[in-house]
């Protein structure tokens, strides 16, 4: 049962978003001035994203924060450690590799704190849980960070002892990464099933749409890049028609903005078929996969934080699971209908 949250237990939940808000701010601005000292393109490139991810989530604390309704500070001893890593990110004292592992860790600790408010939400009042939601997204975003930040020190730090790459770039290190996650996912997936309700299974589905971008973004095999597109196309045809199938029917009376979704997968569906059609070595190829990137981007922004929000609302935990066994056997029709 649901405990009755005290308000002292409120302000340190408020406490804890000011220090993950500070930290965000943080974030950004290291990876803005690494953008500025960076000559290295593909690590530019993954710092780019990166970058992009971070705004975004940045609007997301401060959403979450206004819905949960209580203001705070970030705690002084956070406010100094700003300070600090501020002071030594603008120095010369440390170098590339340096600043980056630095840069990491602070990223682990926004992981930390992420699943921690994440964990308090669960065991809250509903209205907490309703407001801490969107900070899912965060989560995956700064663990799949995490994996990138460890390719880029993987190469340079072998450049700095060697002279020499890695065997792997960083795309090959975080592939692996991905590779070992996606199986645990997929156990974990396979046991629960039947307790994941429709906008964790939707939340699955967008992070690893995200993930197959990113891989084709640093992919440069032609053989390989029609192979990931052909996955990325399949996935996000059969999400998008499952979802206008089961889910979007069921969100029009509480969610007013459902045609905004419709709208949004159509031109979503126009991109992927003008990929589909495309040579991967044609030079518009990884443009049009920037515009994928982009529409993904907000699409997914806009059901996570909007319509997310709005059917945990108005749905029960028994509704939502329904509803996810409707969108998982909607799904695999679709997906037998396109193989066969």
């Amino acid at each position: 049962m649901v405990s009755t949250l005290e308000k002292t237990k409120r302000s340190a939940i408020a406490e804890k978003l000011a220090d993950m808000r500070a930290i965000q701010n943080l974030l950004i601005a290291n990876e803005e001035q690494f953008l500025n000292q960076c000559d290295d393109r593909e690590i530019s490139d993954r710092l780019q994203d990166m970058l992009e991810d971070d705004r975004k989530n940045l609007e997301i604390i401060e959403t979450v924060i206004t819905q949960f309704g209580v203001q705070s500070k970030p705690k002084d001893k956070v406010q100094k450690l700003i300070q600090q890593t501020e002071s030594m990110m603008k120095g010369s004292e440390l170098n590339m590799y340096e600043k980056i592992v630095q840069h990491e860790l602070l990223k682990h600790g926004q992981v930390i704190s992420g699943l921690v408010v994440h964990k308090a939400a669960q065991v809250s009042e509903p209205d907490v849980m309703q407001a801490l939601s969107p900070l899912n997204t965060i989560n995956f975003d700064n663990r799949a960070h995490q994996e990138q930040l460890k390719g880029i020190l993987e190469i340079l730090g072998t450049r700095e002892l060697t002279g020499k790459e890695p065997e792997q770039g960083i795309w090959g290190r975080v592939q692996d990464s991905i590779a070992a996650a996606t199986g645990a996912l997929g156990s974990a997936f396979t046991r629960t099933a039947d307790e994941l309700d429709v906008l964790q299974i939707i939340r699955t589905d967008h992070t690893k749409a995200k993930t197959l971008i990113g891989e084709i973004r640093g992919q440069q095999d032609p053989d390989k890049l029609k192979e990931l597109f052909s996955q990325l196309y399949a996935d996000l045809s059969v999400h998008a028609e499952a979802e206008e199938e089961v889910v979007y029917p069921k969100a029009r009376d509480i969610y007013g903005e459902t045609q905004q979704l419709y709208d949004e997968q159509a031109e979503l569906k126009k991109l992927l078929e003008k990929g589909k059609s495309m040579n991967p070595t044609s030079p518009e190829f990884k443009p049009l996969i920037m515009k994928i990137k982009q529409e993904v981007d907000q699409h997914t922004s806009e059901e996570e934080t909007g319509l997310f929000f709005r059917m945990r609302q108005h749905m029960s935990s028994d509704e939502l699971k329904q509803l996810g066994r409707e969108f998982k056997e909607s799904k695999k029709q679709l997906e037998t209908k396109m193989s066969s």
